[in-house]
């Protein structure tokens, strides 16, 4: 499979948001987001950002990050939020439930390198980083090599 990128400016938290509703109104069962990036990089804004555009009634959306795991039951399929800094092993990973997750929910996962072997290759990952010249800014950039996500990163170039 080719590997392709997308880098995007976000030079405010609405943009992150906008970026993240965009790409969530297109997610299935099944779907994968691996959120990188350093603490304070924007991931759990962006999950949650997207989590909350696609909720019929808006609501809190919490992090993850002492629970591990939040799911919604969004119109078009389950989503889990995991977020798995905490985690040491594989072993953890598939007592959460989060391999079957992956294979039957919508999937938003924070701090994914901890997933090691179990990454899905269609996964898209999104790596969000600080832009040294802006004070709120940041760049995303979206790596994939699965050729369903080809379309969708094509329109959002163009937007």
């Amino acid at each position: 499979m080719t590997a392709h990128s997308l880098q995007i400016p976000l030079p405010s938290p609405d943009v992150t948001a906008a970026l993240a509703a965009e790409i969530g109104q297109h997610l299935t069962a099944g779907d994968c987001l691996l959120l990188e990036g350093a603490i304070g990089a924007g991931k759990t804004h962006f999950a949650r950002s997207l989590i909350q555009s696609q909720m019929p009634v808006p609501e809190d959306v919490p992090s993850p990050t002492f629970t591990l795991i939040q799911t919604y039951d969004l119109p078009q399929a389950e989503l889990w939020h995991a977020d798995l800094y905490r985690l040491s092993s594989l072993d953890e990973i598939e007592e959460l439930g989060l391999t079957s997750a992956l294979e039957t929910a919508i999937c938003l996962i924070e701090w994914p390198d901890k997933l090691a072997e179990l990454t899905p290759p269609s996964a898209l990952h999104i790596s969000l980083e600080l832009d040294q010249d802006a004070l709120e800014g940041r760049f995303a950039t979206l790596r994939w090599t699965d050729p369903r996500w080809t379309s969708l990163m094509q329109q959002i170039a163009k937007s």
